[in-house]
Formats: structure tokens, C-alpha cells, sequence
């Protein structure tokens, strides 16, 4: 018998057990009275009395009052009659019986209880069961007592719903625990007017071997980890300093090359201005030679002279245009400047030189080659 309905019991029992003192105690009270004198036995007054006490007895039996969260299940000579809504009643005396039903949702504590796993692993478990009466007449009708039926129900259930789980599931899947339960608990419950709202499992603990086995497989697992973690800062370390050299060399390289571009650009600025000046003499530089060379002749001791006649030729122009003769010019025409040919112009490279020393625009200067070698190397 669940403790609500022994408390329940015991209440209507402390009721008629007070209304039965009530009647005995002036019965007592009369008969003393008798007794000692006091008053005269008239056998129609003691009967008036103990007819006064059996009414007051009865109507106190006739009434009964129902509270709002429950429902009660009347029986008449064991006969059952109806069920008792919430609020006063007035039922047969003496003959009739009431049941009461707390409507309310009640919470059952299922005990620990132990299970091996299908894996063979001993764990235990314990439980809270909601359940709410939905039909008092099934309840009372179909159950003795559906309280101890639904918690002894619970318990077996939680034994078979662990034992066909491993032990991996019933430390980590509590949800699928409390839905097995709960369906499980469905089914029969329905038939006694009870409804299973819900199950919530609290505690699945292992064994302590098991325990043991578990947390040195954590803590390598946590050593494993702090391994990785290490191994990985290490390793971001290394490609961070990697990293670091091949920028400061591409910066270096990259300084070397710049350096080197200038240096070339400064070289072919003065192969401008040599070419420039060469290109400006043409033939008079090469009669300033010969002039040097007749003078270099001329103090010798030999009075014998072989010129070339180019040069004969060349000196002549270039004294008529020195002096400003009227000599008749078929000798030549007047001394100018000659330019180098085309191939010579493309061989020296005056095109860009020129453009560079004229300040036109950047002279671009093919270095992908070596920067691809520079790269390579870095690299």
C-alpha cells in the first residue's frame, strides 16, 4: 500500500475512531451519573441520549468532503457506486466506503538499482518516474495499488533498458534511456488509467574497477592531446622563423637587386655620354689622331713621309673647314659628323641609351631572368 493512500486511510479511520469516542464517552458520562446519584436512571432519558450520540455519529458518517486535487471512489456494501468530485457529498452511512485519488502529477523515486551492460559491464542507476491518474475508476478497478505497480514496473524496466545498452551508451545517451523507459511504462499504465508524463534517469555509475579503468584512459587521452598541442605550436614556431628568413631574404635580395639596377643604370649613363661623345667626333677624332701622329713623325730624323691618301684627303677638308678657305671644295665636301650604322647603333644599344640620357622615360632593364634565379635560390 502507497504511503498517500495509508495516509489517507488513516485519516478517515482517526475520524470514525474519534466520532465512536464521542458516542462511548457520553455514554460513560451518563452511566457515572447514574451512579453516583447525581441523576435519577430513567431508562427513556438514557435511551434519548445514545439515540442523540447514533444521530450525531451518522450524520458525521453521511457527509463527506472531497478536496479539489482529488477524487474519490465510493463503495456501498463493497459495491462500487461512483466517483466523488471535489466538494461535499452526503452518502450512506455506516455501509459505505471512499477511496481517494490525487489527481495531481506524483513523482515516483525509483531505487538504485543494478545492471550489467551488454558488453558485461556492472553499472547502477536510479530514477524519477512522473505519472498522473487520468481515469480514477481504472485506477481503483484494474491496480490494487498503482503507485507501487508503476514504481516496481519502473524498476524492472530500467534493469532490461541498461542491459541491452553498452556501457558507452548508458554513460552518454540518457535521452534514449528516458525515452525507452518511458515507452516501455506506456503501455501498461494506459490500462489503469495512469499516465507516465515522464521518466528522467539521475545517476548511471559504473563500477569502481570500471571507474578506474575509465580515468586512466582519460588522462592518456588528455596527455595525448597536450602532445599534439605541443607538437603543433612547435611546428607553427618553426614555420613562423621559415617564414620570417625568407621574407628578410627576399628583402635582402630584393635590396641587392635594386642596388644592381642602379649600378647598371649609372653605367649606362656614362656609356650615353662616352657613346654621345664619340658618335659627336666621328671622323674629326680620327683626324686629330692622324694630326698627333704626323706630329709624332715630323720629329723624327727621316725627311720621307708616306701618307695614306685618305688621309690626305680627310686633312685638307678638315683644314678648309677649319680656316674658312675659298679653296675650290672638289677635293671633298665640307668635314661633318658621321653617325654609326644601323647594326652598330643595335650592337652598342645607343637607341636606349639615348632615351635614357634625354630623360624621355625609364629605360626598362631585363632582369626577370635573375629575379627567377634570385627567387630559386631564396627559395
Amino acid at each position: 500500500m502507497s504511503e498517500s493512500v495509508a495516509r489517507e486511510l488513516g485519516r478517515k479511520t482517526a475520524g470514525l475512531s474519534t466520532r465512536a469516542s464521542v458516542v462511548l464517552f457520553a455514554l460513560l458520562a451518563v452511566g457515572a451519573a447514574v451512579a453516583l446519584g447525581v441523576v435519577e436512571f430513567d431508562p427513556l432519558l438514557v435511551a434519548g441520549v445514545a439515540l442523540l450520540l447514533v444521530a450525531v455519529a451518522a450524520v458525521s458518517s453521511a457527509v463527506e468532503i472531497v478536496e479539489a486535487y482529488e477524487k474519490e471512489a465510493l463503495t456501498v456494501f463493497g459495491e462500487f457506486r461512483t466517483l466523488l468530485e471535489p466538494g461535499i457529498h452526503f452518502v450512506p452511512p455506516f455501509v459505505s466506503r471512499t477511496y481517494p485519488f490525487d489527481m495531481r502529477t506524483q513523482m515516483l523515486d525509483v531505487p538504485r538499482q543494478e545492471a550489467i551492460t551488454e558488453d558485461n559491464s556492472p553499472v547502477t542507476a536510479d530514477a524519477v518516474v512522473y505519472i498522473k491518474v487520468m481515469d480514477a475508476k481504472r485506477a481503483f478497478l484494474q491496480v490494487d495499488d498503482y503507485k507501487r505497480a508503476t514504481l516496481y514496473l519502473a524498476q524492472t524496466t530500467l534493469r532490461a533498458v541498461l542491459g541491452d545498452m553498452e556501457l558507452d551508451e548508458t554513460l552518454s545517451k540518457r535521452e534514449k534511456i528516458n525515452r525507452r523507459i518511458q515507452q516501455e511504462l506506456e503501455g501498461p499504465t494506459d490500462e489503469w488509467g495512469v499516465r507516465v508524463e515522464a521518466v528522467e534517469v539521475r545517476e548511471v555509475n559504473p563500477s569502481p574497477d570500471v571507474q578506474r579503468a575509465m580515468e586512466q584512459q582519460t588522462s592518456a587521452e588528455r596527455r595525448r592531446r597536450a602532445m599534439i598541442l605541443e607538437a603543433q605550436g612547435e611546428r607553427r614556431s618553426v614555420v613562423e622563423r621559415a617564414e620570417g628568413d625568407k621574407q628578410a631574404n627576399i628583402l635582402e635580395a630584393q635590396g641587392e637587386k635594386q642596388s644592381q639596377i642602379l649600378e647598371a643604370q649609372g653605367e649606362a649613363i656614362s656609356t650615353v655620354l662616352r657613346a654621345k661623345s664619340a658618335e659627336s667626333m666621328g671622323e674629326r677624332a680620327i683626324i686629330e689622331r692622324g694630326m698627333e701622329t704626323l706630329e709624332t713623325i715630323g720629329q723624327g730624323e727621316s725627311t720621307t713621309f708616306v701618307l695614306p691618301q685618305e688621309l690626305t684627303s680627310l686633312v685638307g677638308r678638315y683644314g678648309k673647314h677649319l680656316t674658312g678657305s675659298e679653296v675650290d671644295d672638289e677635293g671633298g665636301p665640307e668635314l661633318e659628323s658621321r653617325a654609326f650604322d644601323e647594326e652598330t647603333r643595335e650592337l652598342l644599344g645607343i637607341d636606349s641609351i639615348e632615351a635614357l640620357a634625354a630623360g624621355d622615360g625609364d629605360v626598362d632593364i631585363e632582369v626577370e631572368s635573375a629575379d627567377i634565379e634570385l627567387e630559386d635560390d631564396i627559395a
